[in-house]
């Protein structure tokens, strides 16, 4: 079992149900998925950027990533219906855990000038997203070798509709939110 996963189970839930004063542990705010995505605006002229991106992607991941095509054409970007321009990939269960693991005690330490991350980045649904600059604050990713540096969306989904739970529930796990203030 991930080492967050069996933390969530055997110390979050309980610390949950006597903060949000619930008996019922299934009414707790709970992490479903978290997705990863690049966007690659380059692979319009150059095809391997996004095979680059793609490298990364399932190396971070450990799981393949799907190619996203555009949806529509936009002329300004040279772009037509059905391009390949991104990856992304969905995390559940066990991986999930890993890689909340990774990022939070591996990846985001490692950003240059790190305050936290954004407290206000919450959807309004329970849902929490943050961006990356470049892919290489994973320590995954061979930086001597990457040719491209890419920006990296993680998306975390959660089953609560209350941002106030699903921040508290971050917290729990470790997540490093700037404090008031600071930036």
């Amino acid at each position: 079992m991930a080492r967050l996963a069996e933390k969530y189970k055997n110390e979050i839930v309980p610390q949950l149900k006597e903060e949000f004063g619930r008996s019922n542990a299934h009414s707790l705010p709970k992490l479903t998925k978290i997705v990863l995505n690049m966007g690659v605006g380059g692979a319009i002229q150059d095809r391997k950027r996004l095979e680059e991106a793609v490298l990364h992607l399932s190396v971070i991941s450990g799981q393949k990533p799907e190619i996203t095509r555009a949806k529509k054409s936009v002329a300004g970007f040279k772009l037509r219906e059905g391009m390949e321009i991104g990856c992304r990939v969905t995390l559940r269960g066990k991986r999930m855990y890993e890689f909340l693991d990774r990022l939070i005690t591996l990846a985001l330490p490692r950003v240059r000038d790190f305050r936290g991350v954004k407290v206000k980045a919450f959807d309004g649904n329970g849902n929490y997203s943050l961006g990356l600059a470049e892919q290489m604050v994973f320590p995954e990713v061979d930086a001597d070798n990457a040719k491209y540096t890419q920006g990296l969306n993680i998306t975390f989904v959660t089953d609560s509709n209350s941002d106030e739970e699903v921040k508290v529930l971050l917290e729990k796990f470790g997540m490093p939110f700037s404090k008031p203030g600071g930036r």
